[in-house]
């Protein structure tokens, strides 16, 4: 399966027409998160991809909430939105969370506890593979001045489950770099949107 994978568009129509054109070669489109700026232009940014035919999972960043995107993608046919839930594609099973994970400093923020993330991802699937826009903490997820700022609860979910990948986004000085827990593949994705090998 060849999965098209992105994060944090952040309004970029122009990046979102490559995505178009790229999206034929692909399997499976994901969309990690970060589709609006702070809570605006999420429906341009969408309306900019769906044109994209490819079957299309999105969870939500902290820029948008799951109410919202789902009400912007409604009448995009081939997107799917996951937050706490999950889906099986060609006989993988995908399992998504969106949000900033921990509670990030920003008031307009769409975020979840630690807590209520562990909570959330509970049913998440062995040997799946797990859609986040928030990075596990440790890996892939340093900020400029080198702090760690992924969630725990994400590293746990993915040390106990034999994932076949997680991909995410949001720390935007971490995007491209890859890590691994245990065998399972980490990536923080970006908008350059790097075609995966499953």
């Amino acid at each position: 399966m060849k999965i098209l994978a992105f994060s944090d568009l952040h309004c970029d129509r122009d990046t979102a027409a490559e995505l178009v054109a790229r999206s034929p070669e692909a399997d499976l489109v994901i969309g990690a998160g970060d589709f609006a700026s702070q809570h605006r232009g999420l429906e341009d940014t969408i309306a900019a991809l769906s044109p994209i035919e490819t079957p299309t999972l999105l969870v939500p960043g902290n820029n948008e909430t799951t109410k919202a995107l789902e009400s912007a993608a409604e009448d995009w046919t081939a997107a799917q939105v996951l937050h706490g839930s999950g889906v099986e594609i060609d006989g993988v099973q995908f399992y998504g969370l969106g949000a900033g994970i921990p509670t990030t400093p920003w008031d307009w923020s769409f975020d979840l506890s630690e807590d209520e993330a562990q909570a959330a991802l509970a049913d998440c699937p062995e040997r799946g593979v797990l859609i986040l826009h928030s990075p596990p903490y440790g890996h892939s997820d340093e900020s400029a001045s080198g702090e760690h700022l992924g969630s725990h609860a994400i590293t746990a979910a993915i040390e106990a489950r034999e994932l076949e990948l997680a991909v995410c986004g949001h720390i935007h000085e971490s995007w491209g770099a890859r890590s691994k827990i245990g065998a399972t593949p980490i990536i923080n994705l970006g908008p350059n949107a790097p075609l995966i090998e499953l």
